[in-house]
């Protein structure tokens, strides 16, 4: 995992003032209490599009823009990231700085389609994030991509788990996605149900937690190898 070098030709390098953010996204007052505390400036600082970097655009992403945030204490709640991924009609790739260390975080966002109910705004999913790596450490090369949609899924799956991408090629960034969130979702409740067997004394009912707990294991186990 390693972050990406972006090429000059698409700098952007324009402050964003966290008000111009708060007008198109309208946070509550514990949101905006979020950004005084964590988040010390964000620079609008590079946008890939057909302009900059010669990809073709496409549906899912027109244009990607590349948001730079320096931190105050090393974290970021999501509220804060969708907060500015509302007020941005395109998808972000966020690179997270503090103390120099770096990171990306992005989540995905896709264009509304007929079973949405949010009118024309694009529709945020999870996010993903990679791990914190030192200020010196080498970037890489953009991925070779066909057009921006391609680059922005590459990007994408750079920062998924490993271990929960699916090894069919046929599946969609939209389908993965969902598999990765269906795993963290097992995955939450057999934490929850190894801690009820734990606490619980009476064998009967360890039992019967015990069983629920192999069916979820199962069911995690197959939902990974597929």
């Amino acid at each position: 995992m390693a972050l990406f070098e972006y090429p000059k030709s698409a700098v952007f390098g324009r402050v964003l003032p966290k008000n111009k953010i708060y007008e198109h996204s309208n946070p509550n007052t514990k949101v905006k209490d979020l950004f005084v505390k964590q988040v010390e400036r964000i620079v609008w600082a590079y946008k890939l599009s057909p302009e900059t970097i010669n990809l073709a655009s496409s549906p899912l992403a027109p244009e990607i823009q590349i948001f730079q945030i320096d931190l105050k204490t090393g974290e970021i709640h999501e509220d804060v990231l969708r907060c500015i991924d509302k007020a941005i009609p395109f998808p972000l790739v966020f690179e997270l700085h503090y103390n120099n260390k770096q990171k990306l975080i992005s989540a995905f966002k896709r264009p509304p389609n007929n079973s949405d109910s949010v009118g024309n705004k694009w529709v945020l999913e999870s996010y993903f994030d990679g791990k914190w790596l030192g200020k010196d450490e080498p970037k890489k090369m953009l991925p070779q991509s066909l057009d921006l949609g391609n680059l922005y899924e590459q990007i994408l799956k750079s920062l998924m788990p490993l271990e929960m991408i699916s090894s069919e090629t046929n599946y969609t960034l939209e389908q993965q996605v969902e598999k990765i969130d269906q795993i963290k979702a097992l995955q939450k409740e057999i934490d929850r149900l190894e801690v009820k067997f734990n606490k619980e004394k009476q064998p009967n009912f360890q039992f019967e937690i015990n069983k629920q707990l192999k069916l979820k294991k199962s069911e995690l186990s197959n939902l990974i190898s597929r």
